[in-house]
């Protein structure tokens, strides 16, 4: 079988692959680019074509259809790098300033045994 061949895949991952293909399509992946992905994706998910033989099934691997609408970044990826530079660093500067006043501050799942040692309610 020559590389390339898809006589091996199921129509099921014919049609996946036909519908990955346009999905790149329309987010402006050239068609041959697109159809590489579309079935590198298949091949991730369902481990390639037929399997021949009895008891060959395979549970598909859905996380590579799942990860399309994470990958996203279009917006931020169009501001200059400068721009993306300073919001990292107002963000870090943030979560400095807020870790660093919860260290110093109220401590976090305080118990009744300790606001009683603290000179909450005595036993008498």
């Amino acid at each position: 079988m020559p590389r390339g061949d898809k006589s091996a895949y199921t129509d099921k991952q014919k049609r996946q692959a036909e519908h990955i293909e346009e999905g790149y399509e329309e987010r402006g992946v050239t068609e041959e680019e697109a159809e590489r992905r579309a079935w590198a994706t298949v091949n991730k998910v369902s481990g390639g074509g037929k399997q021949s033989g009895s008891g060959r099934g395979k549970a598909e691997n859905k996380a590579p259809l799942k990860k399309g609408g994470k990958k996203g970044g279009a917006a931020s990826a169009k501001r200059p790098a400068a721009a993306r530079s300073a919001s990292a660093k107002k963000a870090a500067k943030t979560r400095a300033s807020k870790g660093g006043a919860q260290k110093g501050g109220a401590k976090k799942g305080g118990t009744k045994k300790g606001a009683a040692k603290k000179g909450g309610a005595k036993k008498g």
